[in-house]
């Protein structure tokens, strides 16, 4: 009885290559696939940073020209607010000059809406304005919905939750 040695096979080491090369092909192709998501997040995050800009700022007038008329605003400690004026009256008695807002910028997530828009998920935190820096900022999750319109962009929904302070 003759002995088998163990080792790759011709016919082996070409199915490794092929498996190769199509792994190879496989992770090639969502880069390509990405281009246009990634285009969107790019979009969607430097709307992220106008938008909270102009919230830390208190530039109401920015902010206004940010977000659709019919907002819907779900806040897990206020419930509900319905419309831009609620919204900006809301921000100027408890935002301005009181409170700010920081992305945590690794959780940021963008997904596009089919002939809508896009959705956007991620963390941020606030910092109360008068506080040390030392002091641990309050943290939330959030899903913000951007309505596309012609070349423009609406934030039209927002939900805010899990608010809570992060523990020194």
């Amino acid at each position: 009885m003759r002995k088998r040695v163990i080792g790759f096979t011709k016919e082996v080491r070409m199915m490794h290559r092929w498996l190769a090369s199509l792994l190879a092909l496989t992770m090639a192709l969502p880069a390509v696939a990405q281009a246009p998501a990634d285009s969107l997040a790019v979009t969607v995050k430097a709307l992220d940073t106008k938008l909270f800009d102009a919230y830390n700022h208190c530039d109401l007038q920015t902010l206004g020209a940010l977000v659709a008329d019919d907002l819907e605003f779900y806040h897990d400690k206020t419930g509900l607010a319905v419309g831009k004026g609620p919204f900006l009256k809301s921000t100027q008695a408890y935002i301005c000059g009181k409170v700010t807002r920081t992305l945590v910028a690794s959780s940021l997530e963008v997904y596009p809406l089919d002939t809508y828009g896009a959705v956007e998920i991620g963390v941020h935190q606030f910092h109360h304005v008068g506080e040390s820096p030392t002091d641990p900022p309050g943290e939330a999750k959030f899903v913000m919905l951007w309505q596309k319109k012609g070349n423009g962009w609406k934030l039209t929904r927002v939900i805010s939750y899990d608010h809570a302070s992060l523990a020194k």
